[in-house]
């Protein structure tokens, strides 16, 4: 079991070295692979991938898709909102100590209905939010921190010709425009009223 820890958390050539002398990321690997060796039914795992590069990040997030086939019940606590889409088969939402949204990915990206466009503008936020607020083709109007404006919309391919069209006669000038599908970041910023990065 130790020798095939050490290899799945890419640890061999790091296994007669003094855990003291590990990088962070190593450590953080070790702690995983100890936590598992004993081949538990129920894991925890907290912020398992901060600090890891991008490849060790990948490569963990395969053990944790084999712990989860191995019948291992995992419960992660994360920050990066596409890691709990990419690996959990339910997620919780908390927001100062309650959870304000249940389910999974798929239900919880459903709950966000349409699309949402996001509008980069030379100034006027305020000004076009209280133009676009009320045209039927807007369900919600957000100003998010960073400027410009988030717009939750039935049909993001039809709302933007109009989103464009009012902004034009209104004299307001657009930097960007952008159309996504409701992810979930979408969902907490609906869910919260604010951005993971602010909470």
């Amino acid at each position: 079991r130790a020798a095939r820890a050490l290899t799945t958390f890419q640890l061999d050539e790091y296994a007669d070295r003094k855990c003291r002398t590990y990088s962070g990321g190593q450590r953080r690997r070790g702690d995983i692979a100890l936590g598992i060796i004993h081949e538990p039914k129920v894991v925890f795992l907290d912020e398992p991938t901060t600090g890891l590069d991008p490849q060790s990040r990948a490569h963990l997030w395969d053990e944790v898709r084999r712990l989860r086939s191995d019948g291992i019940t995992i419960f992660l606590t994360t920050h990066y909102l596409d890691e709990a889409d990419a690996l959990c088969d339910r997620i919780s939402i908390m927001d100062n100590g309650r959870i304000v949204a249940e389910g999974t990915p798929t239900e919880l990206k459903r709950a966000v209905i349409g699309d949402v466009v996001t509008v980069g503008l030379n100034g006027g936020a305020v000004r076009a939010a209280g133009l676009l607020e009320h045209r039927p083709y807007v369900r919600k109007v957000e100003i998010p921190d960073e400027g410009g404006l988030r717009l939750f919309v039935e049909d993001g391919a039809r709302a933007i010709p109009e989103i464009l069209r009012d902004l034009e006669q209104a004299g307001l000038r657009l930097s960007s425009i952008e159309l996504h599908r409701p992810s979930l970041d979408d969902v907490f910023l609906t869910k919260t009223g604010r951005s993971l990065r602010e909470s």
